[in-house]
């Protein structure tokens, strides 16, 4: 793995230009390698990761991900690693003029990771020197526990049991608190407090009048006036009117701060907070590799939710900036070849780059025309709606693209337009549902056929296939003294429950405690799979089952404690 050379540099820094121009932000510098094959292989495993801590489970995944590429030689044409300076990877088997197009494909990664709001807490960090940092730390606990160094690859692996239970959105909207002005002003943590949830306390019980929170305020700003807005919070809260009032302040205030300061965001909070067998002495070490889990998790966490999207977007601009390149020339069969097979449609199946590169291209459109206004959302008639065009223009059509990538994850694109709106979205690219029945002719043979051409099919689809982490909560109210209760909010998905006693098991060696989960599981009746195929619409019934599962001492027990009735 090398640094790409001058000649290569010069050529993509023009590219740079280039986008820029278009409309792509790209912060910094950018760094550019190529790998060979073999390096591709070995990253792969750590997400391509170079600096990613070791992990055993890696190594089996080289050793299976070399004997696949000798069966069948394969490699990505490029990776791109959202940290500072941004970092990509290609492969030193492409031409030059492919690595150019690949080029634009990574810059507009690079743009959609600078922008897009689910990344924001990354914006300032650079992940490889962490990740690095993380890497010798392990190796620092490995060293130090000598011979039994493999107990800290078991508790790398218990914690990535749960690291799909990472609070990614308490982090953002932790972080957003952090940097949003006070709801009541430009106050300090203190004043906030007081003019806040104190005395909105103090009023609610009826402990004071809404003309003693005015007169308060009044004399907060005359104190401001008087001696300062440095010297003004010191007086006021150590003021004798304030402090014979309520000489309670000062303590509920710190008291407040201490909440704020241990409250967990998620279970890995939790068992670093409260786990007894961590925070003996010759144990803390499971911390610091809880904690190196959870911030690997975290960092992924807006790559694995925007995943789609951001494939979508990065073949928009290579495919519009590659187009207009001199690169291009004499190289037009070549590129067709390769750009077709990565954002075609196929026949059957379906192509997230495809379809989301299509969805931004749709809205652009839509913007250009004026179609996302409300005066047109209000026009049912067919034809109407196809005439519709305000000719709002390219450079509103480019601005609403932006604001798009910038503001929406998988799961906000593919539910941003109306349901007529999808439904032209659907009609234009010829995309639909595809089902399976017994072939007619044929015995034996299942037939693939066009199920559905609704929007709302293909849309209820589209969403179907989103990440979707389980919703689990800590109930410490149905908890016994001790345990730890973990209660999974049914949202028509279950756990894959053939992992659950393994997790469980990582879990209470980690908690050194019992640990409960109630969760729910189905059932379906038993029916013959030909008749399925023959009425593949038909909904069989479903038992739906709250069960807990209880682990003790590396046992599992399973206990149903309710059973309901529903269709599929």
């Amino acid at each position: 793995m090398e640094l790409i050379d001058q000649k290569t540099k010069k050529i993509m820094e023009e590219c740079k230009e280039k986008a820029k121009i278009a409309g792509l932000e790209v912060r910094g510098e950018t760094l550019e390698y190529i790998t060979t094959n073999q390096d591709l292989l070995e990253l792969s495993p750590k997400a391509m990761i170079p600096t990613l801590y070791d992990y055993w489970i890696d190594d089996i995944d080289v050793i299976r991900g070399k004997w696949l590429y000798s069966i069948y030689p394969h490699n990505p044409y490029e990776t791109v690693i959202n940290t500072r300076p941004a970092i990509s990877f290609y492969n030193d088997n492409n031409p030059d003029w492919f690595n150019v197009m690949i080029f634009y494909h990574v810059l507009g990664h690079i743009h959609y990771f600078q922008n897009n709001i689910f990344f924001r807490n990354t914006w300032a960090d650079d992940f490889c020197g962490q990740a690095l940092a993380d890497k010798r730390l392990l190796n620092r606990i490995r060293e130090e526990m000598g011979a039994e160094k493999r107990w800290v690859d078991y508790a790398i692996e218990f914690a990535r049991g749960i690291d799909n239970l990472v609070g990614y959105y308490p982090e953002l909207e932790a972080a957003d608190a952090g940097c949003a002005h006070a709801p009541y002003g430009d106050l300090s943590q203190k004043a906030d407090f007081y003019f806040g949830e104190f005395l909105r306390r103090l009023f609610e019980e009826g402990s004071l009048t809404m003309k003693f929170y005015h007169q308060e305020i009044d004399r907060y700003n005359a104190c401001q006036r008087t001696f300062g807005k440095e010297q003004a919070e010191d007086l006021f809260f150590n003021s004798n009117d304030l402090l014979s009032k309520f000489p309670e302040f000062n303590g509920v205030f710190e008291k407040s701060k201490q909440i704020q300061k241990t409250g967990t965001r998620d279970i890995f909070d939790y068992l670093m907070q409260h786990s007894t067998f961590m925070n003996t002495a010759e144990n803390r070490w499971m911390k610091d590799v809880m904690s190196i889990v959870r911030r690997t998790s975290l960092f992924f966490q807006a790559q694995i939710r925007t995943h789609s999207s951001n494939e979508g977007y990065a073949s928009y601009w290579h495919e519009k900036l590659f187009l207009g390149d001199d690169a291009l020339k004499s190289h037009e069969v070549d590129y067709a070849r390769v750009n077709s097979a990565v954002v075609a449609n196929p026949k059957i199946g379906f192509n997230p780059y495809a379809v989301y590169k299509h969805l931004f291209e749709f809205i652009e459109d839509m913007a250009v025309k004026g179609k996302l206004s409300h005066n047109f959302q209000l026009i049912q008639d067919r034809e109407l709606r196809k005439r519709f065009d305000q000719r709002c223009g390219a450079e509103y059509g480019k601005d609403v693209l932006l604001h798009a990538a910038k503001y929406c994850d998988d799961a906000q694109l593919v539910n941003f337009l109306s349901d007529d709106d999808f439904q032209e979205f659907v009609d234009r690219y010829k995309l639909f549902v595809a089902g399976a029945r017994i072939h007619p002719e044929k015995f034996g043979y299942a037939e693939v056929y066009v199920k559905s051409r609704s929007g709302k099919d293909y849309r209820k689809m589209l969403n179907e296939r989103l990440y979707h982490p389980p919703y689990i909560v800590i109930n410490e109210a149905k908890a016994k003294k001790g345990e730890l209760y973990l209660d999974h909010v049914y949202e028509k998905r279950t756990l894959v429950t053939r992992y659950v006693p393994a997790v469980l098991i990582g879990l209470s060696y980690l908690f050194g405690e019992t640990v409960k989960l109630e969760t729910t599981e189905f059932e379906m009746d038993s029916v013959d799979i030909w008749d399925r195929f023959n009425n593949p619409d038909e909904k069989p019934e479903v038992t739906t089952s709250r069960v807990l599962y209880t682990c003790k001492n590396k046992s599992i027990q399973r206990q149903v404690l309710a059973y309901v009735k529903e269709e599929e």
